[in-house]
């Protein structure tokens, strides 16, 4: 927990479910769509990339209609967000779409700044800036410099993880050969990871690997995190694995919602022992074009504390179950945002929350 020096810091996190109070929000402006990485080369087939392009032009600024419609979605989100008293902190503007490159690579563009939960985790006091091993998104950190010098200044942590070279060797493009020694197209050459493969649970931190984490970057953060934190991993059945938040969600203390289809529920970290897990029920497609993510991007909500939990509105029979589960879900229309690769959960990243737990 945090110590006395920081006592005052704008930032305290400790789990997913304390009453939200101060939230940083994605942006899809100036997007840029990059999908020439390793992970999307090697784990999309080339019908699977072909049936994306008939949408969404491969290395090329996002349409106008995809961005206005995306940012219509925000708005309805952010609408609700500050109804419900929450404090909403906006990004400066990056141009995606300009080239970069470093000495072992370079890039005709980036991707953009609509998902702040895959490059930041916020954990008690300290905002940590993660080693993605996305080529794209090097830089994207730069749209949060200014918001997160701001909090640091006020008392908050802000550190990066080290910076990834991202060579050629750290993907492996044999992933699937039975000979692989790993099911996932990384390397343990240097520690990767997103901060969308974790989530909270006070000193619990539950994560994944995934084919955009490693067991290098599972090792950097237990090392960064020190002795008074545990980080358990579970094991992903995602055909597609990437972000742990299509696959279990922190609803409140003791209440664990669980899509069965990733995970083997009778193999769930010890931590949920005595938790309530309640399996999601079957997701309603969505219809946004093009797929870039799973169907169970409905389980990717946004808990505001006291039950109140985001819930993508056609999303009934979730809406649905967690009534009865005795939570109060909050319907938004957010599919418009989801060309952008990310749900509620992704689009935004926890500043503040204020509760017991965060004491």
């Amino acid at each position: 927990m945090p110590d006395s020096h920081y006592a005052n810091s704008p930032v305290n996190v400790h789990n997913e479910w304390d009453t939200l109070e101060e939230v940083v929000v994605g942006t899809p402006r100036n997007a840029f769509f990059s999908f020439w990485d390793p992970f999307y080369q090697y784990v999309y087939s080339p019908e699977e990339l072909a049936a994306i392009e008939r949408h969404l032009p491969l290395n090329q600024p996002y349409p106008a209609r995809y961005i206005e419609a995306a940012e219509r979605a925000m708005d309805r989100f952010v609408g609700i967000l500050e109804a419900e008293g929450v404090v909403v902190r906006r990004l400066e503007e990056l141009d995606h779409s300009r080239p970069f490159a470093t000495p072992h690579w370079e890039t005709s563009g980036g991707f953009c700044a609509a998902n702040p939960r895959d490059a930041f985790l916020v954990i008690g006091n300290e905002i940590i800036e993660v080693p993605m091993c996305s080529r794209s998104r090097h830089f994207e950190n730069l749209s949060y410099r200014k918001l997160f010098d701001e909090y640091s200044r006020r008392g908050a942590r802000f550190v990066a993880a080290p910076r990834p070279h991202l060579r050629d060797e750290l993907y492996n493009p044999d992933f699937a050969a039975a000979d692989s020694p790993t099911p996932y197209v990384l390397t343990d050459l240097e520690p990767v990871f997103d901060a969308a493969d974790f989530v909270r649970c006070g000193f619990d931190i539950i994560g994944q690997l995934s084919h955009v984490t490693n067991q290098a970057g599972v090792d950097w953060l237990r090392r960064h995190l020190g002795p008074d934190y545990r980080v358990h991993l579970i094991q992903s059945l995602d055909p597609k694995p990437a972000h742990i938040d299509t696959t279990l969600a922190l609803l409140g203390p003791g209440k664990l919602l669980v899509n069965a289809a990733f995970t083997d529920v009778k193999k769930l970290p010890e931590v949920f022992r005595d938790w309530d897990v309640m399996i999601a029920p079957e997701p309603v497609p969505y219809r946004t074009q093009p797929r870039l993510m799973s169907d169970w991007i409905s389980i990717n909500t946004l808990v505001l504390g006291e039950g109140r939990i985001i819930v993508e509105e056609r999303q009934e029979p979730l809406i649905q179950a967690l009534k009865e589960w005795g939570f109060k879900p909050i319907p938004c229309a957010f599919e418009d945002y989801y060309p952008f690769i990310g749900g509620f959960h992704c689009a935004t990243l926890d500043v503040r929350r204020s509760g017991p737990t965060a004491a």
